[in-house]
């Protein structure tokens, strides 16, 4: 019996770890790789684990580095079940069709280009001079049926014609959609077969709507081993959910190996407590410049933490009540989600609005984008606003652009709530702007590279920790203490190397055994 982790080792994107109990292969989570395009390309489509091979999939919660492979793995006969909590279950049903959104619409603007760069190589060879605008203009009509949208028909054709490499998406929106009749969805403490001798019981983990620790119960020659997985850990006190469980049942406690993440392993965060006001000055000093406040922000969970945050601060009047715009049609579908299971909010929660018939999520000032053209017109709006945007990390969707009409502006602030992994724009655009802030902004900013431009960071770079969906390393001590469980080891994963290094270091300090493996390192349970 033993543990086999692939993914989100020393490194924090796509988590993927395998449970090999006697005939039993116990995948739990199935996530997509997150960074530079290559990398994550040749990442995501290799595939360590014979999907044939696999007994059913335990899925923390549905972040798209926890989820976003499943699809992938149901079209490679892949025969058994996805078993998640029913929050989890609800926002898969909207993130893994966004995701193949994504990825369908990737390849065809990777194909376009790679036919229309032949097509420019090929006139300018006959010609043997630069090409006309006019020229340009013709070729680009060829392969797109109007002004925005490709004509794929045209440019698969001549890829074809001309034996052009081309790019296929890791999966199609069909593929998404037959994925969906894979899962199973239970709620928390309730134990589920998985396997022949195994179990796994969800327990709230208070990351996001739905996350859960992972407990699994696997029986082999008359003795019962358990094996907790974290997922991610969520943090105390935080808005909305309630926090990481600390209470298991006696039976349970004994736990023989602890899959732990370790994602702020070497850090401290803010207090909880203390975010609330630090938005409010945030607010007001962007405010008294007559700027805007750009956030990027995952659709799921951190957007509507944000929304459920200023609805408390525009409630109590502590400050201008600019309007909020939610721009991201992927976001307003997980804000129904969220709407959908009051059963996972916390008492604050439902005292605060439930229980005064408000919605959390609604309010005056709030506005849902859908269309490209309600979002192109806030991009120019000049009036100072609130944009919430995704993707989370700066690396794809529409905060890309809202990022090039207001970075060069340094009335704006932007805004960071979450972690940024390496090698993405949202890390570049943190380090860079914590660099000029901390020269006192003085001499020529820093120059980012996004979207086929060099674009000036003139706008200020903000960032509160407190939003953080990740727990910190005293939190995570917090809540092993506090649910006084035995742990005979500790695998640490979902962290950065100096990260969960760090982690390593610290844990054993405070008297744990513990171990950061490498991807495809076994690790036995018994």
């Amino acid at each position: 019996m033993y543990l086999t982790p692939y993914g989100a080792v020393r490194e924090v994107t796509g988590s993927m770890h395998l449970i090999t109990a006697g005939e039993d292969r116990i995948l739990l989570d199935c996530g997509m790789f997150q960074g530079r395009r290559k990398e994550a390309e040749i990442k995501n489509h290799q595939f360590q684990v014979d999907p044939r091979l696999i007994t059913n999939v335990v899925l923390s919660h549905a972040h798209i580095d926890h989820c976003g492979r499943i699809p992938f793995l149901t079209k490679q006969n892949f025969f058994g079940r996805i078993i998640a909590t029913r929050a989890t279950h609800d926002a898969c049903r909207y993130l893994l069709r966004d995701s193949a959104h994504i990825q369908e619409s990737d390849a065809e603007y990777l194909n376009y280009k790679t036919v229309r760069s032949y097509l420019f190589q090929q006139e300018n060879s006959r010609r043997n001079k630069e090409l006309s605008k006019r020229k340009i203009i013709k070729i680009r009509r060829q392969l797109k049926s109007d002004t925005h949208r490709i004509n794929n028909e045209a440019v698969n054709e001549m890829a074809k014609r001309f034996n052009l490499v081309t790019v296929t998406p890791l999966y199609t929106m069909k593929d998404a959609e037959k994925s969906l009749d894979y899962f199973e969805s239970y709620p928390y403490g309730v134990p589920v077969s998985i396997g022949k001798n195994t179990t796994v019981t969800f327990y709230d983990a208070g990351h996001i709507l739905g996350s859960a620790f992972c407990l699994l119960r696997i029986t082999e020659n008359g003795k019962t081993f358990r094996v907790l997985y974290t997922g991610d850990v969520g943090r105390f006190d935080k808005p909305i959910l309630n926090d990481p469980t600390t209470h298991f049942p006696e039976e349970d406690k004994n736990i023989d190996l602890l899959i732990l993440e370790s994602t702020y392993g070497n850090r401290k965060h803010e207090a909880v407590k203390d975010f609330k006001q630090k938005l409010i000055e945030i607010i007001d000093e962007t405010t008294k410049r007559g700027g805007s406040i750009i956030i990027p922000a995952f659709a799921f969970g951190r957007t509507q933490e944000l929304i459920y945050v200023l609805h408390e601060i525009y409630n109590e009047g502590k400050t201008q009540r600019l309007p909020i715009y939610i721009d991201s049609p992927l976001a307003a579908n997980m804000t129904k989600v969220f709407g959908e299971h009051p059963e996972n909010y916390d008492e604050d929660a439902r005292k605060e609005f439930l229980e005064k018939g408000e919605n959390p999520f609604m309010f005056d000032r709030i506005h849902f984008t859908q269309t490209v053209e309600e979002s192109m017109r806030l991009m120019t709006d000049p009036n100072p606003n609130i944009v919430i945007a995704s993707s989370g990390m700066c690396e794809a969707g529409r905060i890309l652009h809202h990022l090039r009409y207001k970075i060069h502006n340094e009335k704006n602030t932007i805004l960071i709530v979450g972690y940024m992994a390496e090698n993405t724009l949202g890390r570049r655009i943190l380090t860079e702007g914590e660099a000029y802030e901390n020269n006192k902004r003085e001499g020529e900013p820093p120059l980012l590279n996004f979207l086929n431009k060099s674009y000036p960071l003139r706008a200020h770079v903000k960032e509160l920790g407190g939003f953080s969906g990740h727990a910190d390393r005293y939190e995570i001590l917090e809540v092993l203490k506090e649910s006084k469980l035995d742990i005979k080891k500790i695998a640490l994963v979902h962290g950065e190397e100096d990260q969960a290094l760090a982690f390593q270091k610290f844990l054993e300090e405070n008297g744990f055994k513990v171990k950061v493996p490498y991807s495809g390192e076994i690790i036995n349970i018994d």
